[in-house]
């Protein structure tokens, strides 16, 4: 047995580094975090100084069982979980384990941390090792208590006021209501009409157009002309005084530098594989998970290609500038290379200096020379890496920008301006994508021909162009976790989770790679923002964020910091599970009256999701209302009483097919055409309101057909049926289903062969038609002496009467309790785990 036990997080990260230690190691993987909290009330104790009961998590029960036995006959325990607040956790809960089982006795323990997974820096972290930093396991054990706490208390009340299932974060609830701002300043945006004017000149050595800068001897501004009439006097006015000709009035000349931008960090590494790469977060830090952990990479075996992939640091180390300095010199000469190493300043305030920004773990493996050990994620990340190191390390691009002022007789101006490249620098390696371009961008690429003042521009025309003012857009992966990071809402390694989570609940969705909020998440927000401020105000999840990092510095206690945000929070919690009303709670609005009946309509939003009513929702009404969801694309919100009352058009009457109506209605399963008492569910493409009756005949005897064909074979005085089902053919009577063996051909069977495969394989029906089946019976028992069946009977029957008593009195007690049982789901790396 190996004298020295190692322990790494991943599988792939213990085969990589197995292969540099040798046989007096042994290297076994925790696959992720070995304990959470247990999924119950009262995991986090307040009343006792915030203690947490931890639980082994199932999955990774057998992987704890290894270590522990490897430990018990190592000599000496080497932790080498991730180098961050959670990989500390992890270390932290794999020592207690094993303390626990007393297998730590007389024996060595090392915590050592790396970045990258290289021989060389394995090596030089096994000869630093260090002990576990208490201060990062307390900041991770609060960040954790802080989110059950938010998450079992928060969520109850979400259920029992918006809709059940419904699941509030400390972190997510401000990064929901962010898109839901921002949708509702689409909403309320209205556009603005305004006009462009420009000149196309002829000039003989090559065409360009110039914009309007100044008209009537006054600058012209965006609204300067608001209308077309107004654009066209200006435009005639215009042509007129330049009489077919501009004047060059000024040429300006300037150079300037673009310096190359930092190398990557977590959030500007995910925002860049958004933008260029298509990649959403989850899928950026999964490929570089594996970048990180090891490749085989032909006769050098398996190498972890870059530093680790969570980090707030754009600080390179020593050797790694060395090395990307001599790739510069060899790769695009010494006139690309500073003098002296480019550094950059961290903007993060807690950013660990000793670790790296994201890099290749040796620029010399350029992306050509690694291309055919990796699948196409991982070389496409790979090449975005190596480009944003390398290039961070080389001199800024010179870029020279010509302005022509052009007039058009004396009282009006055009403007050209070009940029061009005098010297590509970093330019010639990558340039940073973004958002959205601003104005000079347009200018760039852009040459103009050579042109002194005083010179005459040939006129080829003038024209005015209408544009409207746009919204401001919905946020892209890559926008949002910029927009979070600048608000300093979470960290690095939580981004991907957080929007996983906002996806996984339905709060938002992805249109055109941008997010939309539902109508469950814009109530929830609403919610949230309207009853709980504090607790989703930005600054206030900023100013949390900033003490856990005091904490992971050692600069402040744990302990008190939950007290403060624990005692309001809990009397906010059980002050507003009495107070606040439903249908306001789910942003429920009245329409309108409803012209045929003259009662009100109005939009909701139930069980299964929103809808509209007409007639009142109240249980004392007099009449049942009426009522039928939305249509996919409409919004609670936003719908207008048109919209609604249109909802109520089902079932809409097509026409007759051989002698029966043909109708179209929606119900419990989704849209649906009927002929008679046939049923077809619409198509995906299919629209209930306008599809017509040809297509309903079409989806009609298509189920007709698909039911001729399901019956294989039919067996007289039996109820057993050969049947064509989804998976195959199988056996039925109705309430059981039976298999029939692979190689037997199912027409081929007799119905005593069909019964005693019935007997052997029959289960219970089940499906969406399928009936209920009775529950098991319990083990009989032995029947109880008379007295004692009397004695049990009569307190039963006062149990009865006391339950009825008390009721009342139990339920009053139950909704002031602030803390309900609520679902809990773990997840690595993450401050706000999806509960």
């Amino acid at each position: 047995m190996a004298k020295n036990l190692l322990i790494v997080e991943s599988p792939a990260k213990a085969k990589t580094i197995n292969k540099y230690l040798g046989k007096d190691f042994q290297v076994l993987a925790s696959y992720g975090h070995v304990r959470d909290l247990v999924p119950k009330e009262g995991a986090v104790d307040p009343e006792h100084g915030f203690a947490m009961r931890y639980d082994l998590i199932e999955k990774n029960q057998k992987h704890v069982e290894a270590i522990a036995k490897a430990a018990k006959g190592a000599e000496g325990i080497y932790l080498a979980t991730d180098p961050d607040r959670e990989g500390e956790a992890i270390s932290w809960h794999i020592v207690e384990i094993l303390k626990e089982r007393g297998l730590l006795k007389d024996k060595a323990l090392h915590r050592v941390v790396f970045t990258e997974i290289t021989p060389r820096a394995i090596k030089e972290a096994m000869t630093k090792p260090r002990q576990i930093a208490g201060d990062l396991v307390d900041a991770q054990q609060a960040r954790r208590a802080l989110d059950y706490l938010v998450g079992f208390n928060l969520s109850p009340v979400l259920w029992r006021k918006v809709q059940r299932g419904l699941s509030a974060g400390r972190v997510q609830s401000p990064a929901l209501r962010m898109i839901v701002e921002r949708e509702e300043l689409i909403e309320a945006f209205v556009a603005r009409e305004y006009w462009s004017i420009e000149a196309e000149c002829a000039h003989p050595s090559q065409a360009f157009t110039a914009k309007l800068t100044r008209l009537d001897g006054k600058k012209f501004e965006q609204f300067t002309v608001t209308d077309g009439d107004t654009a066209e006097a200006a435009r005639s006015r215009i042509v007129a005084a330049a009489n077919g000709a501009l004047h060059v009035t000024d040429v300006v000349s300037k150079e300037r530098k673009r310096r190359p931008a930092p190398p990557f960090t977590t959030s500007t590494l995910q925002q860049e594989a958004a933008r260029k790469l298509g990649f959403t977060t989850s899928r950026t830090m999964r490929v570089a998970q594996k970048l990180y952990e090891g490749v085989a990479i032909g006769d050098e075996g398996t190498v972890g290609l870059i530093t680790y992939m969570r980090t707030d640091s754009v600080n390179l180390s020593g050797d790694a500038l060395t090395e990307i300095r001599d790739v510069i010199a060899r790769d695009f000469g010494t006139r690309s290379l500073p003098d002296k190493p480019n550094f950059y300043q961290t903007k993060s305030k807690n950013a660990q200096e000793a670790h790296e920004a994201i890099r290749p773990s040796s620029a010399l493996r350029t992306p050509a020379q690694v291309a055919r050990h990796l699948d196409d994620d991982g070389r496409r990340l790979y090449e975005l890496i190596w480009k944003r190191a390398v290039a961070c390390q080389m001199v800024p691009a010179t870029l020279n920008t010509v302005s022509v002022d052009l007039a058009a007789g004396s009282e009006h101006t055009f403007r050209a301006s070009g940029t061009t490249v005098v010297f590509p620098g970093f330019l010639a390696v990558y340039e940073e994508g973004k958002d959205q371009k601003a104005a000079e961008d347009e200018d760039e690429g852009r040459k103009l021909p050579l042109m002194k003042t005083g010179e005459r521009v040939p006129l080829e025309r003038i024209h005015a162009d209408q544009h409207f003012t746009e919204p401001p857009p919905r946020f892209s992966e890559a926008s949002l976790v910029k927009t979070l990071e600048e608000y300093g809402i979470g960290r690095p390694s939580t981004y991907a989770s957080i929007i996983q989570t906002l996806q996984f609940r339905k709060y938002v969705e992805l249109e055109s790679r941008r997010f939309r909020p539902t109508d469950v998440g814009r109530a929830v927000s609403n919610f949230l923002s309207s009853h709980f401020t504090r607790y989703v105000d930005y600054d206030f999840t900023a100013k949390l964020e900033d003490e856990l990092d005091a904490v992971s510095r050692g600069e402040e206690e744990w302990v008190p910091l939950m007290q403060r945000f624990w005692g309001p929070f809990k009397e906010l919690v059980a002050d507003k599970i009495e107070s606040v009303d439903r249908s306001q709670a789910t942003g429920a609005r009245e329409l309108g009256t409803d012209p045929k009946t003259g009662k009100p309509v109005s939009v909701r939003l139930g069980r299964y999701g929103p809808y509209a009513a007409i007639g009142s929702t109240a249980e004392d009404a007099e009449d049942k209302p009426k009522f039928a969801s939305l249509r996919p694309g409409q919004s609670m919100h936003t719908i207008t009483l048109e919209d609604a009352l249109e909802l109520f058009l089902m079932p809409r009457q097509l026409g007759e097919d051989k002698g029966e109506e043909v109708s179209v209605g929606i119900g419990r399963f989704g849209p649906f055409a009927k002929r008679g008492s046939v049923y077809a569910s619409l198509k995906k493409e299919d629209d209930p309101y306008t599809i017509d009756l040809a297509r309903a005949v079409f989806l009609i005897e298509e189920k007709e057909e698909i039911a001729r064909n399901r019956i294989i074979k039919e067996f007289q005085g039996s109820d057993i049926q050969v049947l064509n089902g989804r998976y195959g053919p199988y056996l039925s009577d109705g309430k059981l289903n039976g298999k029939i063996p692979k190689d037997r051909e199912p027409a081929s069977l007799t119905l005593e062969e069909a019964q005693k495969l019935m007997e052997e394989t029959g289960k219970p029906a089940r499906g969406r038609f399928g009936k209920k089946t009775a529950a098991k019976k319990a083990p009989a028992k032995k029947a109880a002496p008379a007295k004692k069946v009397a004695k049990k009977a009569a307190k039963k029957t006062a149990k009865k009467a006391a339950t009825k008593k008390t009721a009342k009195k139990a339920a009053k007690k139950a909704a002031k309790k602030s803390v309900a049982k609520a679902p809990v789901s773990v997840a690595r790396d993450t401050d706000d785990a999806p509960f």
